[in-house]
């Protein structure tokens, strides 16, 4: 028998309230989407992946893929599958990235890893991208298969490819933000494309939605990393320094060691390349980058991309669809506040 998940809707933050009024009678054929597609005979899995899909996410991934779907005037019913689609994408990627980082929390909460055990983690990450690809054959839809099917590639290439920078203090900011552009903004960007292509929209439209995803979503990860040093444990959903804890070379890191006197590069060498950690030294990384205004200036990319996701949709006409999605980018950048 398949064990039930409790999904009930989170309370959600200001910034965002007018894309979930839009986008509400969607997200809950979503949600029931999501349960249905969770249920297995085999009970650890929807054990496992109910202990992430309800601990409180945003599912501001899929809510992207059913506004993009609204705002270019799609009628059908086919984004409510790839919407459940593109959430379990991100899951799964959740579960996989705490093995990968050794995470012992996730949105405040023990990760799935440290009770279930690695193995259980990947195995239920593959099996909800299964159940994902799975969807977008059911919507016969061949150009958004080809988009999530793409992104999921890019993504596990951008895994890849922060294995490689760890721990690594020479890395560049480009390649920093071509490891983010991967991680996380290709499936911002395809959950944002999709929509438009299922209604068949122009080319034009479509490339349009499809920037505005990314853009949007190198400037939440951006904001993501000055939170791990400047924010709060609520508003991030780890432990903050999980990133220093963890040898994770981000952007405020980046910068600081640039900017930095030779004693203060191998600061960053002891600690992040050694992994050489002692009690103090958190406080000490923090001082550091406000000192050379890393978390700011990293804030001000995001600010930066965040304009340019704004940009992006100028291209559409004034409706309720295309101010929800500004406000969006507002309530991304607004976290660092």
């Amino acid at each position: 028998m398949g064990v039930v998940i409790p999904l009930e809707e989170k309370a959600q933050e200001p910034g965002i309230e007018g894309l979930l009024a839009l986008v509400s009678p969607d997200m809950a054929r979503v949600n029931q989407t999501i349960l249905s597609r969770s249920a297995s005979d085999v009970s650890m899995i929807p054990e496992v992946a109910n202990h992430l899909i309800s601990s409180g996410g945003k599912r501001l991934r899929p809510m992207l893929t059913l506004a993009t779907a609204g705002l270019c005037g799609y009628s059908g019913a086919g984004h409510i599958k790839l919407a459940a689609s593109v959430e379990f994408m991100h899951t799964a990627t959740l579960l996989h990235d705490d093995v990968v980082d050794e995470s012992d929390m996730r949105r405040g909460k023990l990760a799935a890893r440290m009770l279930w055990g690695n193995e259980a983690s990947v195995l239920v990450g593959d099996f909800l991208l299964g159940q994902a690809f799975k969807m977008m054959v059911e919507v016969g839809s061949l150009p958004c298969l080809e988009v999530l099917s793409s992104a999921a590639a890019v993504i596990a290439e951008g895994e890849v490819m922060q294995l490689s920078v760890a721990k690594d203090t020479q890395t560049s900011e480009d390649d920093y933000l071509a490891v983010i552009r991967a991680k996380t903004a290709a499936l911002f960007g395809a959950a944002s494309e999709v929509g438009p292509l299922l209604a068949e929209r122009s080319k034009a439209e479509i490339t349009a939605c499809r920037g505005y995803g990314l853009n949007l979503g190198i400037a939440f990860q951006l904001i993501d990393d000055a939170l791990d040093y400047g924010g709060t444990s609520s508003a991030l959903g780890k432990n903050v320094g999980d990133d220093f804890r963890e040898g994770k070379i981000t952007l405020p890191v980046v910068l600081s060691f640039r900017r930095g006197t030779q004693k203060q590069r191998e600061f960053w060498r002891r600690t992040l390349e050694k992994g050489e950690i002692a009690g103090d030294d958190l406080e000490t990384a923090i001082a550091t980058m406000h000192q050379h205004r890393a978390l700011e200036d990293t804030i001000e990319r995001a600010r930066h991309y965040g304009a340019m996701a704004r940009d992006a949709l100028e291209l559409f006409p004034a409706s309720p669809w295309k101010f929800a999605l500004n406000d969006v980018v507002d309530f991304c950048i607004d976290r660092a506040s």
